[in-house]
């Protein structure tokens, strides 16, 4: 192998495969599986509205393996992150600040990531709410560890886990791919906008609407400003109010979930 075959720039044909393999490995593979429960919620006894949804379950009725088990969930949930950042690492820059997740602008990502979890925080309860009424999402537990003293600790490493997975793949490196295949600004947005809802088809069609608008804002606000980190910062958010307040606060106060 020469040189010049060492350096020359990626083929259009290997970047797709490239793409198709990365999705394929994480969100792609959890989309797959979003649909077939979705049917299968469909096809079973009962109303969608009467079935459950569950993120966050416990693994283990011993406690410490458990806890392993959630801890060790996380760190491979977090592989293809890397694996995409690595691909990343070949095109001309850094792929840190490709993706946005530098920390020259702290103050702009915090700020931003709390503005963007107001603003898609409570249209979206209002949006589950709207959904509950219809029928057209299962109920949704966002929270089933026990109540133990590693529970909270876990369930922010997971609101972290998935910000940085989603974010990172489905904002920062697939539209990146896209705009290098030179997609037009509507099929980039909405291509990566699909993407996010399927994977949530398993919690009903509401909870995937909701999720493709989420992916709209955060596909413009990305190709706006190149900057993946207060997406970061606003799912974070988000999931951690979901999740440590399901489990931490009555039960009977999420009952319209």
């Amino acid at each position: 192998m020469t040189v010049d075959e060492l350096t020359r720039p990626v083929s259009r044909r290997t970047l797709s495969t490239e793409t198709l393999l990365v999705l394929g490995l994480s969100l792609g593979q959890s989309a797959v599986y979003a649909v077939v429960s979705l049917a299968a919620k469909l096809t079973a006894a009962g109303p969608l509205s009467k079935q459950t949804a569950s993120l966050n379950n416990s693994q283990s009725a011993r406690p410490y393996l458990d806890l392993t088990y959630q801890l060790v969930g996380i760190f491979f949930a977090l592989l293809p992150v890397l694996l995409a950042v690595h691909l990343l690492a070949r095109d001309p820059g850094d792929p840190a600040r490709t993706l946005g997740v530098d920390l020259r602008r702290p103050g702009f990502d915090l700020g931003w990531g709390a503005g963007l979890a107001a603003l898609i925080g409570l249209p979206g309860l209002a949006l589950f709410w709207a959904a509950a009424q219809l029928g057209v999402n299962a109920t949704l537990v966002p929270a089933a560890l026990p109540h133990l003293w590693w529970a909270v600790p876990v369930l922010i490493l997971a609101a972290v886990q998935n910000a940085v997975l989603e974010e990172v793949i489905v904002v920062g490196y697939l539209v990146n791919r896209l705009w290098q295949f030179r997609w037009r600004l509507g099929a980039v947005v909405a291509t990566s906008a699909v993407l996010r809802g399927s994977y949530h088809l398993y919690q009903g069609f509401g909870a995937f609407l909701g999720n493709a608008v989420m992916g709209v804002v955060f596909s413009l606000f990305f190709l706006r400003t190149r900057r993946v980190a207060p997406l970061i910062v606003a799912h974070t958010l988000l999931d951690v109010v979901a999740f440590v307040g399901y489990a931490l606060l009555p039960k009977s106060w999420f009952g319209w979930l």
